[in-house]
């Protein structure tokens, strides 16, 4: 589905006479792949470039360096920018920043309007997208009366309406409540059921216990690599990286400095009952 080969981005800052003042490496050589079908988190602090990634995988930013491809498109090439948003839609961290109408129904209807889909068969991708987000009630709603929660789902069914094959999630609960954060994980799960391909990107490890595989950013590098289980056994290197660990992952760390004997890929309550 995607495939990245040291890829590289930096950013620069100029002073008011455009003198470089300092650059900064965002993604250092970073190389990853991920399968069609699956659930891959990316965990990182403030800082560690995993936004930045976030933009190069619906070719929001360009590799500056290596190559990145969505189904087989190398996303420098030029004129390849609706192939690839088509296959791969992007959620952003505030759900203001990516509503554009007055009403529901109308700004999800905006992602495949723009893409040319023609009017009668848009309406029937506004009510399906809608009706899988459970929004359907709020059609003729304006945006600005729903909560943060509902705010998220519609942008979640105006890029479902675009009928992508991948959907990245870019710190999209960092702005909600713990009800919403739920409202929002709850239809992820349900998106990935259907065999959409999830990239959940946050700094909330406990949101990633159950990915398929996590990849871990730090200082723009791609540090580790694994299931939740291998990861989230390296509490502490974890911890050096500015990350808490799921609570439970750290509370049977603390029953094991206690003498309790635990292994360390304990993940869910079950697991811990069961060797308990």
């Amino acid at each position: 589905m995607i495939d990245a080969d040291r890829i590289g981005y930096e950013y620069i800052r100029r002073d008011e006479h455009g003198e470089v003042v300092a650059v900064e490496t965002a993604l250092d050589a970073v190389s990853f792949r991920v399968d069609r079908g699956s659930f891959v988190g990316i965990l990182g602090e403030n800082g560690s470039g995993k936004s930045t990634l976030a933009k190069h995988l619906n070719a929001i930013l360009i590799p500056e360096s290596g190559t990145l491809w969505v189904d087989g498109i190398d996303t420098s090439e030029e004129g390849v920018l609706f192939k690839v948003r088509r296959r791969v839609g992007m959620i952003f961290q505030n759900p203001d920043n990516q509503i554009v109408a007055t009403r529901v129904e109308d700004d999800v209807a905006f992602g495949p309007e723009n893409l040319g889909v023609p009017a009668e068969e848009l309406r029937t991708r506004v009510d399906d997208a809608l009706a899988k987000v459970d929004m359907t009630n709020y059609a003729t709603t304006s945006p600005d009366r729903l909560s943060g929660g509902q705010k998220s789902r519609v942008a979640i069914a105006g890029v479902l309406a675009m009928h992508p094959s991948c959907m990245v999630f870019d710190e999209s609960t960092a702005m909600l409540d713990p009800n919403g954060r739920i409202e929002v994980l709850r239809e992820v799960e349900k998106l990935h059921a259907e065999g959409i391909t999830i990239i959940w990107i946050t700094h909330y490890s406990e949101e990633l216990i159950g990915a398929d595989r996590i990849f871990v950013m730090h200082e723009g590098k791609l540090t580790l690599e694994g299931t939740p289980r291998e990861i989230f056994s390296q509490a502490d290197t974890l911890e050096t990286y500015g990350l808490e660990v799921p609570p439970l992952v750290s509370l049977a760390r603390e029953l094991r400095n206690k003498g309790i004997n635990l292994p360390l890929d304990i993940l869910t309550i079950d697991d811990l009952l069961n060797h308990l």
